[in-house]
């Protein structure tokens, strides 16, 4: 039980003095999903809202599949990303492979569907209230989708939100592809493995803790901005 208390204490010390190693590996794993999550929306909102909108041949198959997506394993994203980037893959000769960037996209692969499929929700929800209203100006789908993800901007923060959430807890697939290398491409969760698997807990819970914090914290702003949109729109 001693063994115990005294690692909770050094890492409540390892938080509070704002100890190096752990602020490198906090501040790597944000920029890795934050960079993520940004190219994730830029390819998941005008999908989910297109999908939601438009009306062509497959369109249902195309939602069940986006759907589906969501669930992707993180182990299988990281083995195809890392079979895509190896020496040789069609892109080893790039040399990504075991960068922060080979994170970022198994992380892009990984997120891009959960964002698509929630903003074509968000998105048709909205088209069905205001779509003879948009039809009897005369906007054109392309026009229609891009006005309904400016209105409900609020509602998909949260989808985008659920991205970065779902981005900063992943270790399956930044494992495979980063290699979690020291100083290079360890992140919070891939040193909580490796360092639980060491015996190492003092670090392992201080990162534990910070992840548990930057959760919570994404939730309840989520929620916060839900709770917003409807007392101030409706």
């Amino acid at each position: 039980m001693s063994t115990l208390t005294d690692s909770f204490a050094t890492a409540g010390a390892l938080v509070i003095q704002a100890d190096p190693q752990l602020l490198g590996i906090v501040a790597l794993s944000l920029k890795v999903s934050l960079t993520a999550v940004f190219l994730a929306s830029c390819l998941g909102l005008p999908v989910g809202a297109a999908v939601a909108v438009g009306r062509f041949p497959g369109r249902r198959g195309l939602t069940v599949i986006l759907n589906g997506l969501m669930g992707l394993p993180p182990v299988v994203v990281g083995l195809l990303v890392y079979l895509l980037l190896s020496r040789a893959g069609p892109l080893g000769a790039m040399g990504l492979l075991f960068t922060p960037t080979a994170m970022v996209i198994a992380q892009v692969v990984l997120i891009t569907p959960i964002i698509a499929a929630l903003s074509r929700q968000i998105v048709a929800d909205a088209w069905r209230e205001y779509e003879e209203q948009l039809r009897s100006l005369g906007a054109s789908t392309p026009r229609a989708a891009f006005t309904l993800l400016l209105d409900t901007r609020f509602s998909l923060s949260t989808a985008v939100l659920a991205g970065l959430g779902r981005a900063v807890a992943e270790v399956g697939a930044v494992m495979i592809v980063g290699g979690n290398i020291d100083g290079v491409t360890r992140v919070m969760t891939t040193t909580i493995a490796l360092e639980t698997s060491k015996g190492d807990l003092p670090l392992a819970l201080a990162l534990g803790f910070i992840l548990i914090s930057i959760v919570l914290v994404l939730n309840a702003l989520a929620h916060a901005v839900r709770e917003w949109a409807v007392r101030r729109y409706g």
